[in-house]
Parts: structure tokens; C-alpha cells; sequence
């Protein structure tokens, strides 16, 4: 890993594409927001905000390890989260 400030570039940038994703579908679809693609981003929302208090998190033994898993955990929030919006 780079830094840590890569890492929030990461976070950022994967998870606002994907509202940006759920704002085209939606925009292409229907035209307006539905309760769905709100939920959608709500959830989104609270998956950034959790991993970015993870990074900030600073009592932590073992740094490259905690910032390894929280990559990881956001590839499998990632990924959920595309499943989610190929559903709609």
C-alpha cells in the first residue's frame, strides 16, 4: 500500500462511482429517485463512512495488516454493492 491517503482516494472515488451508477439507472430508468436507489445510497453512505473511520482509526498494533483488510473490505462491499445495483 501506498499511504493512507491513497487509500481514501480508493474508498472515495470506488464508492462515488457507484452512486454515480445508481444515479444514471435511475435518471435512465424511471427519471426520478424511488425508494430502492435511495436505500441504494444510503447504505453506500454508511459503507463510506465506516471504512473512513477505519482508516482514521488510530490505536491500531499491526498498521499494514488493519490497512490490507480494510482494502479488502472494500473490494467485497464493492462488489456487493454492483450486485445490488445490476438487480434494480
Amino acid at each position: 500500500m501506498a499511504s493512507v491517503k491513497n487509500l481514501k482516494k480508493d474508498i472515495h472515488y470506488v464508492l462515488g462511482d457507484l452512486i454515480q451508477a445508481i444515479y444514471i439507472h435511475e435518471m435512465a430508468t424511471v427519471g426520478a429517485p424511488t425508494t430502492q436507489t435511495n436505500d441504494l445510497i444510503e447504505e453506500t453512505l454508511q459503507k463510506f463512512d465506516v471504512l473512513i473511520a477505519k482508516v482514521n482509526a488510530k490505536k491500531v498494533e499491526d498498521k499494514k495488516a488493519h490497512f490490507k483488510q480494510i482494502y479488502v473490505e472494500l473490494e467485497e462491499s464493492a462488489s456487493q454493492l454492483v450486485e445490488k445495483i445490476n438487480a434494480l
